[in-house]
């Protein structure tokens, strides 16, 4: 009889590179890739030192998921993919960017109707990073919406705006 094997973690995630100052990839325009980006980020500052319970983790990775989500629902052009780029900034700030192709529509904060079941992750967004916005995405049509956070010593980001 053989015995079980001790469980591994995932392979994907072991073999994935993670410098130390930069993670980027671009994930197709559907809610799967929104939730693979998430993961990704969370598991890319979980390497960086931040670990997945740490406040700063659990920000940006909400952070994440709901650019994304936009990404996938309001710029997604048939066939293109959004990109993620996380980065620690000379100031020690952690800047995340979601890029996509679709440029028209620029994300802005607007109250939603009391009823609404969407219409909230921009007023998330807000109230978390330390700072936001949108500009033209380097090389390329679309957009991209950024966010960053500070990360401060005790592992607590510098608390929204």
């Amino acid at each position: 009889m053989h015995s079980p094997s001790p469980q591994r973690p995932p392979r994907l995630l072991t073999l994935l590179p993670m410098p130390s100052d930069e993670f980027a990839m671009g994930f197709t325009s559907t809610p799967r890739g929104a939730r693979l980006a998430r993961l990704f980020v969370a598991h890319c500052l979980n390497t960086w030192g931040h670990p997945y319970d740490s406040q700063v983790n659990e920000t940006l990775t909400l952070i994440t998921a709901e650019l994304s989500a936009n990404a996938v629902q309001h710029g997604r052009v048939p066939g293109r993919d959004f990109h993620v780029r996380l980065a620690t900034e000379a100031s020690g700030d952690l800047r995340l960017e979601v890029s996509d192709t679709r440029g028209e529509d620029r994300p802005v904060v607007a109250a939603p109707a009391d009823h609404a079941e969407s219409g909230r992750g921009l007023l998330l967004v807000t109230a978390l990073a330390d700072d936001w916005g949108v500009m033209d995405r380097r090389g390329g049509p679309g957009k991209t919406v950024w966010a960053t956070v500070s990360a401060a010593p005790d592992g607590r980001p510098g608390g929204g705006r």
